[in-house]
């Protein structure tokens, strides 16, 4: 039994919708699916997008707001043959409660119609998420969740969920994060015990580069749940980072696969026990699965001499940080030294840091960097490979790049290397270059 999950892109219009039940009928195991909301198309844009600026408006204005939306999913059921009139019934009860709906209901309206579409295409049972999706006080329930969908589902022999949202206690629609349409997908799939989770996009995988500066940049056949949330961290953002989550408690993999080009293996994400044993194998025999990063993160440089003596040192400076609510990334050190790295969405709070920071520990010197780029060599090989540390840097000092800071985590299945944001392209390049995956 296989479950499934339609990105934005599958379901923007009539000819990727009629590929999508084309996919979904060819293999008889593929019985539960999930789906965001239609994506961007010729002079559309996207729903969620659409549905957000619903939200911003007044009261009745948002029924207006809401008519070309209205108009979109219409000419959809048109195209699909299944008459304009099919989701009048839906249509009206949004328009009711929108004047007076809340922010996570009206964005979650994506999800609800198009899933109520893709049923009467495909003859799918229709399942509302908020019924069996749950967060108490606006925090997924996960424990909830599960016995609530295994109920809702193992008894039917198909489904159509729509993505993105569950609901509270008290029956408020609460909506994820942005692609949270992913984790919806691993839930109903480890609801049903599937014995896979495809995931389609409008991509053929997870790319061993960022392609649209490496063109070279090849799909990864096999990745681990631990690379990919290494991965996803830096910026691939082919799957929701906390979407592994309810699979890998039932060691189900992930197949990311492209609706438009359904053939292809695409890249497969497996327990990562099972790939250290042997199980799953990449066809290349690099130790490097994957090279990504982001640009924009803030770096604090502090010293002071003889700090390794003075007890509650680090917990001081980060104290100052957690009194600011500013979320903590890495933090490589020396004896004297270390840095602080954080997102550079704080960098209007740097000054209040700075002095709070000289207030609870007087350094001798320290200041903020705001242009640091980040870049994380990922992969499972590099613990029995040694050298790829003093290859990579060896690399950059060749083509000229300044290392700004170097961070390896303990699992040895990652190097973090920092350059400034005008180095990002040629360094991701040269290392791309180097390890040749």
């Amino acid at each position: 039994m296989k479950a499934l999950k339609f990105g934005g892109t599958s379901m923007a219009t009539v000819d990727s919708i009629a590929k999508v039940k084309q996919i979904i009928l060819a293999d008889k195991e593929r019985r539960f699916v999930v789906v965001s909301a239609p994506g961007k198309a010729a002079g559309e844009i996207k729903v969620t997008d659409a549905l957000i600026a619903v939200c911003a408006a007044d009261g009745a204005s948002r029924i207006k707001a809401f008519a070309p939306i209205k108009t979109r999913f219409m000419r959809l059921c048109d195209g699909l043959g299944l008459g304009e009139g099919l989701l009048d019934p839906d249509f009206a009860e949004i328009e009711r409660v929108l004047p007076q709906a809340e922010h996570d209901y009206i964005v979650s309206r994506g999800e609800y119609l198009c899933a109520k579409l893709l049923s009467a295409y495909i003859g799918f049972a229709f399942v509302d998420a908020a019924d069996m999706i749950k967060f108490r006080d606006g925090v997924y329930d996960d424990g909830y969740t599960e016995t609530l969908c295994r109920l809702a589902l193992e008894k039917r022999p198909n489904a159509v969920v729509p993505g993105f949202y569950g609901s509270n206690a008290d029956g408020r629609v609460v909506a994820f994060s942005r692609g949270g349409s992913d984790i919806s997908g691993a839930i109903v799939a480890r609801a049903v015990n599937a014995s896979i989770y495809e995931n389609f996009t409008d991509v053929d995988g997870f790319m061993t580069c960022d392609p649209r500066i490496v063109p070279h940049a090849t799909v990864i056949d096999v990745l681990t749940y631990k690379e990919l949330r290494e991965l996803a961290y830096m910026g691939a953002n082919v799957l929701h980072p906390d979407s592994i989550f309810p699979v890998r408690k039932a060691n189900i993999p992930i197949n990311i696969k492209n609706t438009f080009n359904p053939d292809l293996d695409g890249t497969k994400i497996v327990p990562t026990d099972k790939f250290l044993s042997g199980e799953y194998a990449r066809a290349k025999k690099s130790p490097i699965a994957a090279i990504a990063g982001r640009k924009g993160f803030c770096a604090l440089y502090i010293d002071k001499s003889m700090m390794n003596l003075e007890i509650g040192f680090m917990r001081k400076v980060l104290s100052c940080f957690e009194r600011l609510g500013i979320p903590v990334e890495h933090i490589p050190s020396g004896i004297d030294s270390f840095t602080v790295v954080f997102s550079g969405d704080w960098q209007d709070h740097a000054n209040e840091l700075l002095n709070s920071i000289r207030s609870e520990v007087k350094p001798d010197h320290m200041h903020i960097a705001n242009d640091v780029a980040l870049i994380a060599i990922v992969g499972h090989g590099m613990k029995s490979r040694p050298g790829t540390a003093a290859r990579a840097i060896s690399r950059l000092s060749n083509a000229n790049i300044n290392l700004r800071m170097i961070d390896q985590g303990a699992s040895e299945m990652n190097i973090i290397l920092g350059v400034s944001d005008e180095d990002y392209d040629r360094a991701l390049v040269a290392l791309n270059g180097e390890f040749e995956i």
